[in-house]
């Protein structure tokens, strides 16, 4: 199979878990919509484990297993403060915002990794922030034609959409946490076992808050079942495997520059299945932020 058709599969199948979510969270948390997600996919990945990699799983030490649940602790977070943030804001918005995880990964990876970024990234930083700040005014602000119309400073600070886009920004601080550790996990550990080790730790951290909070687990519709399982199985599991698979056949940069095509197609879904507009200043950010991310990426 060729690699860019995998990368165009993969970049499909990802951009669906939006539209998954928004389903989903007509009847369940986003807390318990995490839960699932992960929970899932673990399961599925337990027979493959077993029969190819038990004794890599067998033979961890205990910095692995403190790694992957640091790392599990760090993909739960982020799961959950992006998908809560689809309760906030747009689509567009909300997938466009965490996928800015790579400029977070080169500023924190001087303190955390020994890695000193390159000059030439706050560029790309530069731009992906004047991107955000735009797209946070067109959710906030009334667009007509040419003209803004924008509420009062502390208004707009208070908004929903603002506090929906604080939380995929969030999620993408989590979600660099979360590729820092995998960074240094995969050295010591197979794709397979650290993905299955990481993904069943998110999975019971996720469930005991899930228990904490008192959410119900279990009591839902049979769609909604359904939609934690397609969550699972498109973006999770084919989405995520496909851009893993395509590494080792193509440069990181082609990747990389797959990968920011979720936001982009991810919108394009919310525009057809769930008929979310777009302004022309959503437009523009939405430009600057992902040719910010773009350029980081290419150059980190």
């Amino acid at each position: 199979m060729r690699p860019l058709f995998v990368l165009l599969i993969g970049v499909i199948a990802s951009s669906t878990a939006s539209i998954f979510v928004r389903n989903a969270q007509s009847d369940a948390s986003s807390i318990v919509i995490a839960a699932y997600r992960v929970a899932i996919a673990t399961v599925m990945l337990s027979p493959v484990v077993y029969i190819r990699q038990r004794r890599v799983l067998i033979g961890m030490g205990s910095k692995e297993w403190m790694l992957a649940m640091a790392s599990g602790g760090f993909l739960g977070l982020h799961f959950v403060t992006w998908i809560t943030s689809l309760e906030y804001t747009t689509v567009a918005s909300s997938t466009i915002l965490v996928s800015s995880l790579p400029i977070f990964v080169a500023l924190l990876s001087p303190l955390f990794l020994n890695e000193k970024p390159a000059s030439v990234l706050y560029f790309g930083m530069t731009l992906a922030i004047i991107g955000g700040a735009i797209m946070a005014l067109s959710d906030t602000c009334v667009v007509t034609g040419i003209t803004v119309s924008c509420p009062s400073w502390r208004s707009f600070f208070q908004g929903s959409a603002m506090y929906g886009n604080g939380l995929a920004v969030l999620g993408a601080i989590f979600g660099a946490g979360y590729f820092m550790i995998g960074r240094h996990m995969r050295v010591r550990l197979p794709l397979l076992t650290y993905i299955f080790v990481v993904y069943g730790m998110a999975a019971l951290i996720m469930l005991l808050i899930v228990w904490i909070t008192g959410s119900p687990i279990l009591g839902y519709g049979k769609e909604t079942y359904l939609w934690f399982l397609l969550l699972a199985i498109v973006p999770q599991l084919i989405g995520h495997s496909s851009f893993n698979w395509a590494l080792g056949y193509l440069p990181v940069s082609y990747v990389t520059v797959a990968v920011i095509g979720e936001p982009v197609a991810a919108t394009a879904l919310a525009w057809m299945i769930l008929h979310e507009g777009l302004s022309w200043l959503h437009i523009v950010g939405g430009a600057l932020c992902l040719a910010g991310i773009g350029y980081t990426s290419s150059k980190a």
